[in-house]
């Protein structure tokens, strides 16, 4: 996450969360303590100036959160020209202090994001994150009254960088992009840990579609180019070796700092459609106005695409190239309804609605050209039969 990044964040929760004053400097507490230190480039020993550096606490046994953060900044402030800071009125406690820099190994592009997603609560993501990333972690004890020196170093990062264009040699402009590490048991990972629901990698492609994705780890990746969209999941994907699935797509190996230039892709512009319709109820033809619809590969079912349907009951997926793929409408429901058959001298029954849930449902396409008017209906579940039939 770049320090431009971090600071937009920290400006959007300020505008609902009073509780930002913890990124800003305070006074001096006698009833709290201080931390000061200085962050150093660990590849040319200078100082890193305007770095931001974070102090996150060390878990409880007993804590609740949910921060949705597994490396959430309890303080936060940023470095000067000698790059040294310091933070006043800091709750006594045990610490883990971190720094970011654009160009140096940042925590948020180097976690397993799969592996943090599948952690039960904030705490166990909190743990994990702290043990992937203990090497680049200073602890830090804060005392009542107490000034506490630290030294933070931070290391260079790896970068991948080329150009996206048309295959009429047009620049794409605009266009996000998504990497895929590969695991040290063997699979891959997606690269990045999105934050309120935005971009796990927030580098777009300029005027002349040049990008270049930094503060990355050493390893072998997949790069890939998103479409346009309001979100990553519904994005559609060309991806190294100008092919829409990572898992055909070619792979690059990146050494701790290296630059890595030139990793081009190309977007055809023909063969690609867009894949859209209705999902309504089938008593009576509403549409359904909550549920998720998934575009996945009809081989092995791997997500090609994912949405929220409309309020309408609509869907649209943009730019699907051809193939066969299968459909899944998964999580529909109406909104609360008064139960029908309430009667009405029981108005505890007739005042309180209840929500009409539907059964999952797979359609399978096989895309060729435009599929503008998909009709999907659904049904509640079957009833469940009674005990002993």
């Amino acid at each position: 996450m770049s320090r431009l990044h971090w600071l937009c964040i920290l400006s959007a929760l300020c505008l609902f969360s009073s509780a930002c004053n913890k990124h800003q400097a305070k006074k001096p507490d006698p009833t709290k303590g201080t931390v000061t230190g200085i962050v150093l480039c660990a590849d040319t020993g200078k100082p890193a100036r305007f770095a931001t550096v974070n102090l996150t606490p060390v878990p409880k046994a007993d804590e609740k959160s949910d921060d949705g953060d597994p490396l959430p900044a309890q303080e936060s402030t940023m470095t000067d020209l000698d790059g040294r800071f310091r933070m006043e009125a800091v709750e006594p406690g045990h610490y883990f202090a971190f720094a970011i820099l654009e160009g140096y190994l940042d925590p948020a592009l180097d976690l397993d994001a799969a592996k943090i997603r599948s952690l039960p609560n904030d705490r166990e993501r909190r743990l994990y994150a702290i043990d992937q990333w203990k090497e680049h972690l200073t602890e830090v004890a804060v005392h009542v009254h107490r000034s506490t020196e630290v030294t933070i170093q931070v290391e260079r990062a790896a970068e991948i960088g080329g150009t996206v264009s048309f295959d009429d040699g047009s620049p794409a402009i605009g266009m996000h992009f998504q990497l895929f590490q590969k695991a040290e048991k063997g699979g891959w990972t997606n690269v990045g840990l999105p934050l309120f629901d935005t971009w796990s990698i927030h580098t777009v492609s300029d005027g002349h579609g040049r990008y270049n994705v930094t503060n990355l780890s050493a390893g072998e990746y997949v790069v890939c180019a998103l479409m346009p969209s309001d979100k990553e999941d519904d994005a559609a994907r060309i991806c190294l070796g100008n092919v829409f699935r990572h898992k055909d797509a070619a792979t690059m190996k990146v050494h701790p700092g290296e630059i890595a230039s030139g990793v081009d892709i190309v977007i055809p512009l023909n063969g690609l459609h867009t894949v859209a319709g209705i999902v309504s109820a089938l008593a009576d033809g509403h549409p359904l106005r909550q549920g998720a619809v998934h575009l996945l590969f009809a081989d092995d079912k791997e997500k090609a695409r994912a949405l929220s349907l409309e309020p309408d009951g609509s869907f649209a997926f943009e730019y699907v190239p051809e193939g066969k793929y299968i459909l899944r409408i998964s999580g529909a429901k109406d909104e609360e309804q008064k139960d029908p058959a309430a009667s009405p001298s029981d108005a505890d029954s007739a005042s309180k609605p209840k929500p009409v849930v539907y059964a999952d449902k797979e359609v399978p396409l096989t895309v060729l050209d435009n599929m503008d008017d998909i009709q999907v209906q659904l049904a509640p579940p079957p009833a469940d039969k009674p005990r002993g039939q």
